[in-house]
């Protein structure tokens, strides 16, 4: 009897507990959907290699033997050169971002050559530090393949040796904390914006209290920025604790305007904060808004924005989301911002795309509250 007493009770609660699963979509998708995507995210859309990497190519020396050499990078399914006219030009190209690298053979190389101490200069992009050492490999790799070529033709005696000169831009010591520690004030507040504020909302739809509210004439504007400003100086806080513990803990330069530093960081938080707020409107549990949050702000900043690995060697559709989202724009931008200096390009490209989504989260924000209110 007791045994079948505890049956039944068992496969009730466990009956009960099924339809409950069943009704709740949100843990099902975090329990189901979930773990598919990151499986498929991680296997198909994650990458440390550098595939097509674009080196500026400034070719001095106009030789039949200077052009061989670049022949070979030509041929790396590596590296994809983009020829320049000059070294000015090629240097621009690196400020702006559209190359990792510069190859500079010059005037002199062939007739060094042949003495046995030519040499290649070599510049690399060292906001990415990962990609900035693995282009290094690829381009020694191509030259030495190129000198064993040469040596064979020979009959195993190279006419001369290929001395690669590195110098590396925006990060001269190689060192990786200069490259996380951007991408780490960029995690921070996304988790302050989007993840705390994502409570908010939900919190008072919980207590019960907000029902308080549709009975006075408060517009949903002011209930917007009245949710929004305390986290705006907690933000304010917590950016300036990460630009001096950058600065002073992990010395990574800021060759940029500390203005302009200040103002784009609170440009973004204002935005992840905005985000939080339209997710936390839109739920009526703090548990739903808060996994909601983690699924569309705080994992993809930290996987799809260029914090781990470049953008540009994972498949276009990973791409395309990346691009979709702030925290890829402010990424990049803080990075140039600290590491490279004030490049206005970059820096009003990424302004404008982070107010545009600012301004259309504040008026999706406005109308989901007033939706409730009204």
């Amino acid at each position: 009897m007791k045994a079948s007493g505890f049956a039944r009770r068992f496969t009730a609660l466990l009956r009960k507990e099924v339809r409950q699963l069943l009704r709740d979509k949100s843990n099902l998708a975090v329990g189901l959907l979930l773990p598919v995507a990151l499986i498929l995210l991680f296997g198909y859309g994650l990458s440390f290699d550098v595939d097509d990497a674009p080196i500026a190519v400034v070719l001095e020396d106009s030789s039949p033997t200077a052009r061989e050499v670049v022949q070979g990078l030509q041929g790396s399914p590596y590296i994809s050169p983009v020829w320049t006219g000059s070294m000015a030009e090629a240097e621009d190209r690196m400020r702006a971002g559209e190359v990792d690298g510069i190859v500079r053979l010059p005037a002199d190389f062939s007739r060094r050559l042949a003495s046995g101490d030519a040499h290649i200069q070599l510049l690399l992009n060292g906001i990415n530090s990962t990609t900035a050492s693995i282009v290094d490999g690829y381009v020694r790799g191509a030259a030495g393949l190129w000198a064993q070529r040469q040596a064979e033709r020979a009959g195993g005696k190279a006419s001369g040796g290929i001395d690669v000169q590195e110098r590396i831009w925006f990060n001269e010591a190689s060192d990786s904390t200069w490259y996380l520690v951007p991408g780490l004030i960029v995690l921070v507040l996304t988790l302050i914006g989007a993840f705390l504020t994502s409570l908010l909302i939900a919190r008072e739809w919980e207590r019960g209290t907000l029902e308080s509210l549709f009975v006075t004439p408060l517009r949903p504007t002011e209930l917007v920025l009245s949710k929004v400003a305390p986290y705006l100086v907690i933000g304010a806080i917590d950016l300036a604790m990460c630009l001096l513990a950058a600065r002073f803990l992990f010395d990574v330069p800021m060759r940029g305007s500390l203005l302009i530093i200040f103002l784009v960081s609170m440009l973004y938080l204002t935005v992840s904060l905005l985000l939080g707020l339209f997710i936390s409107g839109t739920m009526r549990s703090q548990f739903q808004a808060s996994q909601v949050a983690l699924l569309v702000s705080f994992m993809p900043a930290m996987m799809l924005s260029g914090f781990v690995f470049d953008l540009r060697n994972v498949p276009w559709v990973i791409q395309g989301v990346g691009q979709l989202l702030p925290a890829t724009h402010f990424m990049n931008l803080i990075k140039t911002l600290l590491l490279a200096g004030d490049y206005w390009p970059d820096i009003l490209r990424g302004t404008v795309i982070l107010a545009a989504y600012a301004l259309v989260l504040a008026w999706a924000t406005r109308r989901t509250l007033r939706k409730r209110l009204d």
